[in-house]
């Protein structure tokens, strides 16, 4: 980024999770921020946030005007970038959008670095780039490189995935569920259906009609849209587990081309974003963990499908709140004001 001028950057969202996340990674990485502004709820204005040493209050989204911002990083809730999205971009902003709100829309780019930069040049046809969803964007970082190599048929996905997912409400709840049960005192369910601690939910966002969850479903039509390539087999099953951060997947692939467990390991060693920790025997095999506050996409147990004639069995581990949302989000602002802008 030397000798590039600063942008003038907006952070919708930036007291939840995400926003945050984003905030931190824009310092940490000296991304060239020339101004930034924070917008957020009515019920979070006010708030001062720290960057670069200084203390930048927390404007109110509703009636925020974006002239003179050229980058928008957006986190608020779906229905919130249906309308803000469209209103920055009229006024010169390029938003790269974190919601599910535009994932899908056929021009909207949808862009993992590792896996598809160059789709990041559709952001003039609406002037949006999305951001998948996390638990997509650690799985197809860790399947690029084999599909380039050994062309996947199908996938097969279970996710572990952390409650920061699904936000601070449902962090604090796991905490508060821990603590009311070791002290044998009864507590609510408030963000989550059943209770989260110490217990799995195989539920993650709504039902659909044909029995998967909404979340399963992102993972199926996401993986197809940024790996460009229809043919791909997936299917998903998504489970929240009493863990704070961190997504961890597990993951069957069939390919077309016989593939050997070393080639498998040696193509994710080359892969950009993927760290490869596999050996078993002395028990280093990624965990959640380890893996916060990480960047990369760590893979491990990577072994033989011996059911199926070119089958791999893996399991990936990403930091879900950095690569999984914020990472992933600045990873595009970098690339597109280096590319386009």
């Amino acid at each position: 980024m030397a000798g590039r001028r600063g942008f003038n950057v907006c952070v919708v969202g930036a007291t939840g999770l995400v926003g945050k996340e984003i905030i931190s990674i824009l310092e940490e990485r000296k991304f060239p921020v020339k101004s930034l502004r924070l917008f957020a709820s009515e019920r979070s204005a006010g708030e001062k946030i720290e960057f670069m040493g200084e203390d930048i209050t927390v404007e109110p989204l509703e009636g925020a005007s974006f002239k003179g911002i050229e980058i928008g990083l957006f986190s608020p809730g779906a229905s919130v970038s249906k309308v803000y999205a469209p209103k920055a971009t009229s006024e010169g902003c390029v938003v790269i959008d974190n919601t599910s709100q535009f994932r899908m829309e056929p021009d909207v780019p949808l862009v993992v670095p590792e896996v598809n930069p160059h789709r990041i040049a559709d952001y003039r046809k609406r002037g949006i780039i999305a951001n998948p969803n996390c638990s997509t964007i650690q799985m197809v970082v860790a399947l690029k490189p084999i599909h380039d190599r050994f062309r996947i048929r199908r996938v097969v996905v279970s996710t572990y995935q952390s409650v920061s997912g699904a936000g601070k409400s449902a962090m604090d709840e796991l905490s508060e569920q821990v603590r009311m049960l070791f002290n044998m005192r009864g507590f609510e369910c408030r963000v989550f259906p059943h209770r989260i601690a110490f217990n799995c939910i195989p539920h993650i966002d709504i039902f659909l009609e044909n029995r998967y969850t909404k979340e399963e479903m992102k993972m199926v039509l996401e993986t197809r849209k940024i790996m460009e390539d229809d043919s791909i087999r997936v299917t998903a099953t998504c489970v929240r587990v009493p863990v704070f951060v961190g997504h961890s997947e597990s993951i069957n692939i069939e390919t077309e081309r016989p593939v050997t467990c070393e080639e498998v390991r040696k193509v994710l060693e080359d892969a950009p974003g993927v760290e490869v920790v596999d050996d078993p025997e002395n028990a280093e095999y990624p965990m959640p963990v380890d893996c916060s506050e990480r960047d990369e996409v760590f893979v491990g147990r990577i072994r033989k499908d011996e059911s199926v004639e070119n089958g791999i069995n893996m399991w990936v581990v990403a930091d879900n709140l950095r690569k999984g949302a914020a990472l992933n989000a600045v990873q595009i602002a970098e690339l597109l004001i280096k590319e386009y802008l």
